[in-house]
């Protein structure tokens, strides 16, 4: 995507509480889509000469699927650029947008709307890395072929659409159902050389025969509604799909081998992993009823395609219809191609006028969408976080985050950070709460404010595990309203020393826990101090004796320094004992007026923190 000498992975040493002499900015970013109207993978390539190749074996194999958001995260990038605020929210200036390949121009004009495009097709590799240097998204299809691989590791994230083309891709699967079983591209082909073969291409019926559906996700779904339709007995093989969808469909769910060898006939709608890479060979036809005919329209790879022309030869499998192969195009001189026997078609999964249209809007939006920083649901190595759990967790999102960040500043200079724990505390079941995302934004806090790395959802875990840090997850069922998500979160961070010495907890652990309330995260505990501020600004955290006119002489000092309050809270474990004030302000004071705020006589410590 870029020059080697832009794109530099961060790597740097184990978390200490350290800061760097300056909050680290959010970095450039890159955000690149790679888009496809069909489901056929793509890989993501950085530079032709990528740093630490060796050392990261891992980043060779990641592959995406339809769309890429990519962040330069060079060391010497450290200061935001010019058309990002401060927050990563909206562009101050358009974004450049790239499509190097055709777009439906409904979808043109969504992007149009939010920034420049520039439709440049048939680029080189090395024209395409040169230009996207320069630009803000790129959008291809399967055509451009993107071969590095190291979106997780560079947090790059990667999206599809994954709607828009699903009645396209059944439809064509039934197509090819239908034309295999009644010979069509055959008889068409005859006819047209000048033959008449009526006794040649004797088709066989759909009605009463068994369709075994391989995936039974959306558009495997869509098929069996539609072979339903057609007067077939659906069975389908699916480790992960619910039983209840398939009942509601009329189909069973069977295993792998029951499927395989009870069909008729077999409908491929499996993704391409390591598990399913030529899952259909030699083993697996010679286990197939003796004349099935195959439908593949999901991925080439999953069939073992030297097997298929055996067992088209043995007459095992009686027919076969692909949409999709090993290697696209597939070799003129291929024998599985020009197999009498074969019915083909040039990946036309998703190729109808609608579809097209409703993918080009689909991957448009959600390029504006990441362009903004929006969080995606269809993220490919981010969590897979449902829209309605995106919508509800939210408002936690920037709690989490900011809970992160408080707690690496209590922690005092030179103690490594090895060992973080999170405890949620809800009032639904454990199990019924996915806080993968609020792990990631903790992630975040914790490490951003002490190093140049940029962390975000994509890469937090990779950047945790990169530099030694581990994150473990407790969930709490308390008494509190189920219709919330989450009634609070613990940060504890163990085996450090602690700058603010009542940060520390009975357990011996920094100590941080804040709620959501009224829309905005507070923090509701300091160790064992219980306090009550908006996590607006910055903070200060005193400890002190407890006795009257504290607040009067610290709000003073800083209305002194002009130095605005908006939050002050007080926590206290004994009256009369010791107290902890938390206050809320929205400038950084001076040393003058830190210095003052330290000479309160019944001021025994404090803290200043930055949000």
């Amino acid at each position: 995507m870029a020059s080697s000498s832009s794109l530099k992975p961060i790597f740097s040493s184990p978390l200490t509480s350290s800061p760097s002499p300056h909050s680290p900015q959010k970095p450039s970013s890159l955000l690149s889509f790679l888009h496809s109207t069909t489901s056929t993978p793509i890989s993501l390539k950085l530079s032709s000469n990528p740093p630490h190749s060796n050392s990261h074996p891992r980043s060779k194999s990641f592959a995406v699927t339809n769309v890429v958001l990519k962040t330069d995260t060079s060391p010497e990038t450290t200061s935001a650029p010019s058309n990002y605020s401060q927050d990563l929210g909206p562009p101050l200036t358009k974004p450049t947008i790239l499509v190097s390949e055709k777009l439906g121009e409904k979808g043109l004009e969504v992007l149009r709307e939010f920034g420049h495009v520039e439709c440049l097709y048939d680029l080189s590799p090395d024209q395409l890395c040169s230009k996207i240097s320069l630009c803000d998204a790129l959008i291809v299809r399967s055509g451009t072929k993107v071969t590095r691989q190291a979106a997780t590791e560079f947090g790059c994230l990667v999206v599809n659409a994954p709607t828009a083309n699903t009645v396209a891709a059944a439809e064509h699967g039934i197509a090819l159902l239908a034309a295999m079983a009644r010979n069509v591209a055959q008889a068409d082909a005859s006819i047209k050389a000048g033959k008449w073969q009526r006794n040649k291409y004797v088709g066989v019926s759909l009605v009463g025969k068994t369709l075994a559906v391989m995936g039974f996700g959306k558009v495997g779904s869509e098929v069996a509604r539609r072979a339903k339709g057609l007067g077939m007995n659906v069975i389908a093989h699916d480790p992960y799909a619910p039983a209840d969808r398939a009942r509601a469909l009329g189909v069973d769910l069977v295993s792998f081998d029951q499927a395989i060898g009870t069909a008729d006939f077999i409908s491929l709608h499996m993704p391409l992993t390591p598990a399913t890479s030529k899952v259909f060979n030699d083993e697996t036809f010679a286990k197939m009823k003796k004349g099935v005919r195959i439908v593949n329209v999901a991925r080439g790879g999953v069939i073992d395609e030297d097997a298929l022309v055996k067992a088209l030869d043995s007459g095992i499998v009686a027919q076969a219809a692909l949409d999709v192969f090993t290697k696209e195009p597939p070799p003129k001189d291929s024998r599985l191609v020009q197999h009498e026997n074969v019915t083909v078609t040039p990946h036309l999964g998703a190729s109808t006028k609608e579809a097209q249209a409703c993918v080009a809007i689909e991957i448009a939006e959600a390029v504006v969408g990441a362009l903004k920083g929006e969080l995606s649901a269809t993220a490919v190595n981010a969590p897979m976080v449902p829209p309605e759990v995106l919508s509800e967790l939210s408002p936690y999102v920037e709690l989490a985050e900011k809970l992160g960040r408080l707690a690496v500043q209590l922690v005092a200079g030179g103690s490594g950070i090895k060992s973080v724990k999170v405890v949620y505390k809800s009032a639904r079941d454990p199990d019924d709460l996915d806080t993968r995302l609020l792990r990631a934004m903790i992630t975040k806090g914790i490490i951003e404010p002490i190093s140049s790395s940029f962390v975000n959802l994509v890469n937090a875990d990779f950047t945790a595990k990169e530099k030694g840090l581990r994150i473990s997850e407790e969930r709490i069922v308390v008494d509190s309203s189920p219709e919330l998500p989450i009634d609070s979160i613990q940060v504890q961070i163990s085996n450090v020393e602690s700058k603010f010495a009542s940060g520390i907890s009975d357990n011996g652990d920094i100590s941080i826990e804040g709620k959501v309330k009224y829309g905005t995260p507070h923090l509701t505990s300091v160790g064992s101090f219980d306090v009550d501020v908006s996590l607006e600004g910055n903070l200060i955290l005193c400890r002190q004796v407890d006795q009257p006119g504290m607040i009067g002489q610290v709000g003073n000092i800083l209305g002194e320094h002009n130095v605005n309050v908006s939050f002050m809270s007080v926590g206290r474990t004994v009256l009369r004992k010791k107290a902890i004030m938390a206050i809320g302000v929205d400038e950084k004071p001076d040393k003058e007026a830190l210095k003052k705020i330290g000479e309160i006589s019944a001021i025994e410590e404090f803290v200043f923190l930055k949000l």
